[in-house]
């Protein structure tokens, strides 16, 4: 089976291609295209949906595009669908971290979650969902990871995110549930064909 993965982040993409390693993912790069999708949705699932549908309209190959952040309980969700741009168009994970730490000061409620969904696209929709629970820390930890992976705890491993290797992460992490969850759903398919 081919797909597409709607994506340019390299991160993401070396994730989900591990997860699915028994099928041939091509990136944005891999298939040339070089555009911009305006991500305009209002939720996770939204988002996903706009990036998946550019991408099948234009090569009519099945699809998978996600959309994750960080949602901050005390912060109304906030990151939530702007967690890669926080702190404005011209940022990065240094300033969107910066500027996180500096909403959470005094604030003793520290619970978020990363959620993750992810939008397979061949013809119709079909969306999974993942989630992982944790907390807000004021100081850095670990080097591995990426976006807010080094103030993102896990209590019950006393690990930050960017602790963790890759192979720790992707067991445990929100695209992993919603990956698996696709991996699923594509076993199924690919056994009904």
């Amino acid at each position: 089976m081919k797909l597409i993965i709607a994506s340019s982040n390299k991160n993401k993409i070396a994730e989900i291609k591990e997860m699915l390693n028994n099928i041939e993912i091509m990136s944005l790069s891999d298939i040339g295209f070089n555009d911009e999708i305006e991500e305009t949705g209002k939720t996770f699932e939204e988002n996903a949906l706009i990036k998946a549908q550019t991408i099948y309209k234009k090569y009519n190959v099945p699809v998978i595009a996600d959309d994750s952040g960080l949602c901050v309980n005390a912060l109304n969700g906030a990151p939530g669908i702007y967690s890669h741009r926080f702190a404005g168009l011209e940022c990065n994970d240094e300033k969107n971290n910066a500027l996180l730490i500096k909403k959470m000061q005094g604030i003793k409620d520290r619970s978020a979650y990363y959620e993750c969904v992810i939008c397979y696209f061949d013809s119709k929709p079909h969306f999974f969902k993942g989630q992982i629970h944790g907390e807000i820390i004021d100081v850095a930890r670990g080097y591995n990871g990426f976006g807010y992976d080094p103030y993102f705890l896990i209590p019950s491993l006393n690990k930050t995110m960017a602790e963790m290797s890759m192979e720790e992460k992707n067991k445990i992490s929100h695209r992993h549930i919603a990956t698996e969850r696709l991996g699923v759903f594509l076993n199924e398919l690919s056994s009904n064909i």
